[in-house]
């Protein structure tokens, strides 16, 4: 494994059991998130990079029973975490790496990454990959629940040109992967990408 995700791991893996309660006041920001997806009953979504799970509930709400949530991380102690909070019951969880997701392709009609972008060892490969899975058509929705001027202030640093985040940046990245992003939004209480995965 390559030393970055290694790095990702030991980050998040010693945060996971706390990670909940530090952020309590996602739920309503997450489930407002999977609604701009217009998910269809049915429909098959992964949550990539999914931490604690705190999508799958709101993607299972949306997809219903009859549709397919799953659940990518890297890091054992977060999906260790998703189930004690029993978000296993909304989506099946798995351990693995966007770098080479365990999916056929063009199998899901969406997926969902919170907080995921700033956390790709090689963005648009993985990007790339992400689009692998999805059927021409189905939706890409980069989520966190702070905007880019928000979180920098929190974390005390100005926000730079070279995020990845930024519009003019973020726009080509999704499209030398195959992604055509249809909206943005970047506000203190959430930043919101979407994209379509090209034909």
């Amino acid at each position: 494994m390559a030393h970055d995700q290694t790095h990702v791991q030991e980050f998040f893996g010693a945060r996971a059991a706390d990670w909940d309660s530090r952020f309590p006041d996602d739920g309503p920001a997450y489930a407002a998130a999977v609604a701009e997806l217009g998910l269809p009953a049915g429909a098959a979504v992964l949550d990539a990079g999914c931490g604690t799970g705190r999508a799958l509930p709101p993607l299972r709400d949306a997809v219903g029973p009859g549709g397919t949530v799953l659940g990518l991380d890297l890091t054992p102690e977060m999906l260790e975490t998703a189930v004690r909070a029993g978000r296993n019951r909304a989506g099946a969880l798995l351990l693995g790496d966007v770098a080479g997701l365990p999916l056929r392709t063009a199998t899901l009609d969406a997926v969902f990454g919170a907080g995921l972008i700033s956390h790709l060892p090689d963005p648009e490969a993985n990007l790339r990959e992400l689009a692998r899975v999805v059927r021409p058509g189905g939706k890409l929705a980069l989520f966190h629940p702070i905007g880019r001027a928000a979180l920098a202030a929190r974390q005390g640093r100005q926000i730079t040109a070279d995020d990845l985040r930024a519009e003019p940046r973020l726009r080509p990245l999704l499209a030398g992967a195959g992604w055509r992003m249809v909206s943005y939004v970047d506000e203190d209480a959430r930043f919101l990408a979407v994209a379509v995965r090209e034909e």
